[in-house]
């Protein structure tokens, strides 16, 4: 196999979570973005370019962005909302390389709802115990850096943030550890959407237990790197575009 740097892996890393987040019907039309700090450099991070579907990016196709703004590369320059919320994060949050947003639909679900939560009532959620903020306030289309560096602020250091009324934010050190985040986020909010839906009470889980079963999972954090190794052989398989 030929030698891939560090950079182009990040690029082949981010596009396969684009290519997966459709399959997995987490994309919406072309307006949700993902994020990812160039290895070695601060202040730019690759991100999608405006007008992509999640099904056609590929490795080249990445745009990248300075601190400012300016974007280089890439077929489109990104949508403008993208800039606001991603450099904010990225600036304010030290486990954020990695930053994706959606709205899947059974998260988002959860943010329609008034005091809409993820309950510790399952084992899926439990792996976000104490990992979650909630922003109570929706502001419109983030269009200016007071509202992207008030949303980084709300997230502060958590993996995870539920917007008002919007959709979510997962965050963290790789593209492997945060799309396992998102994927077993949107499986937690399923879950309970679905068992709520019956007007039974959910089931809560004892806070001690919560606590020892977030630790375990914790422990098995190696999961991610194999779960997304499994998921670019199969793209390398099907689709091997989207590493090119």
């Amino acid at each position: 196999m030929p030698f891939i740097d560090e950079k182009q892996q990040a690029r082949i890393d981010l596009a396969a979570a684009f290519r997966w987040a459709e399959r997995l019907s987490f994309h919406e039309g072309v307006c949700n973005h993902f994020s990812l700090q160039i290895p070695g450099e601060a202040d730019r991070f690759l991100i999608n370019p405006h007008g992509a579907h999640f099904s056609e990016i590929s490795a080249s196709m990445l745009c990248t962005l300075d601190a400012e703004g300016n974007a280089q590369g890439g077929s489109n320059p990104p949508e403008p909302t993208a800039f606001y919320i991603h450099s904010a994060i990225h600036r304010a949050n030290p486990n954020a390389a990695c930053v994706l947003h959606t709205h899947m639909p059974y998260a988002t679900a959860l943010c329609l709802v008034e005091g809409g939560r993820l309950e510790m009532a399952s084992q899926n959620a439990l792996r976000y115990l104490d990992q979650i903020a909630y922003d109570e306030r929706y502001n419109g289309l983030v269009l200016d850096w007071e509202e992207g560096d008030r949303i980084a602020r709300v997230l502060a250091d958590k993996r995870v943030l539920f917007l008002a009324n919007h959709g979510v934010i997962v965050v963290g050190p790789t593209v492997a550890d945060a799309f396992d985040d998102l994927y077993y986020l949107e499986r937690a909010c399923q879950h309970q959407v679905l068992a709520m839906s019956t007007g039974r009470p959910l089931k809560p889980i004892d806070p001690q237990v919560a606590a020892m079963t977030y630790e375990q999972i914790e422990g098995e954090r190696i999961n991610a790197q194999y779960h997304f190794q499994a998921l670019k052989r199969i793209l390398d398989k099907q689709e091997p575009d989207y590493a090119y």
